[in-house]
Order: structure tokens, then C-alpha cells, then sequence
């Protein structure tokens, strides 16, 4: 049976996240304290405590994130023996896949990802971004509609995280993410919903974050992955470390091509497992290939389930 293991991003955060964890494995609060020593703020005291609002800052969500994603995999490592076949993470969720497959130390990706919240975020004013989720419609549509509604309104909305089978997300501005929602609804998609975010991840106007994020990450220390990460922004592994920076770099801006990515994998395992809080990409596992066997791991229960069907 081989495993593969992928890592959720932003927005699958919230406030107790791994709290059950952390009652039985040192692994949890160990994870936070080292990404607490770099950041210079305590971490885990604002996963456990909140307030929300804080914690879904952008530059601090992507931090969190990212130590609750390599928690959980530190907790299953220790019980699972059986060594991935390969890794991926969908957006910030990909430096976790880069983390566990060991071209990056952790609290090296801690201040990265700490850097590129706070590019993202000053990238594109607060209320002047938008996404929004879009159900029922296949990506062409979504893509013609979207340029569409630039054209209407003069300013850009793109397709930028394709999920699963009628599971898109767009970003833009917010006047042309607004427009986009209507239209969609005209072109007959089930659902279109704004989504509780002011930076348009993955679009075009995260251009000058991802002209920072290139002039940071030149200084960054990468190392060959031990086991093959399949990167979002062309569903593709690379072993080199210039091409990973290139990829990360590109990723700001350019779709998160998350069904190829699930494809990708399926090829390879017979089992897809989500380490880190919520259950977000394991429901789209079972949307993309339901052949393939997918856990969630974001409880104890739920990490006992998945090794006992080992």
C-alpha cells in the first residue's frame, strides 16, 4: 500500500485547532514553540485562545498553519512506519509538503511564510481583494465568465484554485469579483459565495508580493527533496533547488491546479492522507477519485481510523 500525504492552507485555521492532540503528543506544543522562538510571539497561545480575528491574519494564519500541518504529520511519523511515496500541499499548505519532504528546515519555513503573509496582505489594500467560491459550473465557464466580468468592469478576476470537478475559487478586485458572482449565478452555477478574505490569492495582482517573495527567497537556503513534491502551479515535481524557488514564486500569482495534483497522486498511492486541521482536501480527494482511499487526520479518532486500516 503506498501513502501519499498532503497538507491543507489557509482557511482550514480556527481557534482550538489540535487542542485534542495536544492533550496526549508533545509533538504539538513542542512544533509551536520552536515556530514561537523565530516569530518572537507565542503562537500557540493564539491558535489555542484566539481572538479569530487575529488569528485569521493573513501573517500569522500562514505560520499557524503550517506548524499544525507539520505537527500532525510529526505525530503520524511516529506510528506510521511506512514512508510516503509522495508529497503536495494545496498553497500555503505546499511548504509543509516542502518541510516533510526535507528541502526546507521548519523554522526556516516559518519566517518564509511568516514574509509572504505580510507581502500578500500589503500587496493589495484591505477591501480592495475578494474571493469567492464558485459550484456547479466546469472551469471553461468559469474562465469565460470571469473575463467577462474584467471586461465589464475594467478591472481583473481570474480562476484561481481549481479544486475539484465543479469546485472553483476566483480572485480579483472586489468590484470584479461582486460582478462575477452575478453572472455566474446567470450562467447556472448551483452556488457562488463570497469567501471571508480581503487578499486575492493567486491572481495577477499578487504580482508585486510575488516580486518581493523572488528578492527574499534568493537568500533562502533549499536542499534536493528526499521524496518528490508535486507543486500547485504546474502539478509537476521538481528537483532542483532554483526550479522550487521558481515554482513558489509563481504560485503567488498563478492557479492552484489542485485536481491535476490529486490525479497526480493517485497514480501513485493507494491512500491520500490530509495532516493538519480540518478535513477540507480529503473531501475533495473523494470528489476528484473516489478509487483512491483518503483520511483526514485532524483528530485523534481520526488519526487511529487511518492506522488501524493499515
Amino acid at each position: 500500500m503506498n501513502i501519499a500525504v498532503i497538507f491543507p492552507g489557509q482557511g482550514s485555521q480556527s481557534v482550538g485547532m489540535l487542542a485534542e492532540y495536544a492533550e496526549s503528543w508533545h509533538q504539538v506544543v513542542d512544533t509551536f514553540s520552536e515556530a514561537s522562538e523565530v516569530l518572537g510571539y507565542d503562537l500557540w497561545d493564539i491558535v489555542s485562545n484566539g481572538p479569530v480575528e487575529k488569528l485569521n491574519s493573513t501573517e500569522i494564519t500562514q505560520p499557524a498553519m503550517l506548524a499544525a500541518d507539520i505537527a500532525v504529520m510529526r505525530i503520524m511519523s511516529k506510528q506510521c512506519m511506512q514512508e510516503p511515496v509522495a508529497y503536495a500541499g494545496h498553497s500555503l499548505g505546499e511548504y509543509a509538503a516542502l518541510v516533510a519532504s526535507g528541502a526546507l528546515e521548519f523554522t526556516t519555513a516559518i519566517k518564509l511564510v511568516a514574509k509572504r503573509g505580510q507581502l500578500m496582505q500589503s500587496a493589495v489594500p484591505e477591501g480592495k481583494g475578494a474571493m469567492a467560491a464558485i459550484i456547479g459550473l466546469n472551469d471553461d465557464d468559469v474562465i469565460r465568465v470571469c473575463s467577462e466580468a474584467s471586461t465589464i468592469t475594467g478591472e481583473a478576476v481570474e480562476a484561481v484554485n481549481f479544486n475539484s470537478p465543479g469546485q472553483v475559487v476566483i480572485a480579483g478586485s472586489a468590484v470584479a469579483v461582486e460582478k462575477s458572482i452575478a453572472l455566474m449565478k446567470e450562467a447556472g452555477a448551483k452556488r457562488a459565495l463570497p469567501l471571508p478574505v480581503s487578499v486575492p490569492s493567486h491572481s495577477s495582482l499578487m504580482k508585486p508580493a510575488a516580486d518581493e517573495l523572488e528578492k527574499y527567497l534568493a537568500d533562502i537556503q533549499f536542499k534536493f527533496p528526499d521524496i518528490e513534491v508535486i507543486h500547485n502551479v504546474d502539478a509537476k515535481s521538481h528537483n532542483d533547488t532554483s526550479s522550487i524557488k521558481e515554482a513558489l514564486v509563481k504560485q503567488l500569482y498563478n492557479p492552484v491546479r489542485w485536481t491535476q495534483t490529486i490525479q497526480i497522486l493517485s497514480e501513485a498511492a493507494d491512500v491520500i492522507v490530509e495532516c493538519g486541521p480540518g478535513k477540507v482536501l480529503g473531501g475533495l480527494t473523494k470528489r476528484i477519485n473516489k478509487d483512491v482511499a483518503s483520511f483526514s487526520l485532524d483528530t485523534p479518532d481520526a488519526m487511529k481510523k487511518f492506522l488501524d486500516s493499515m
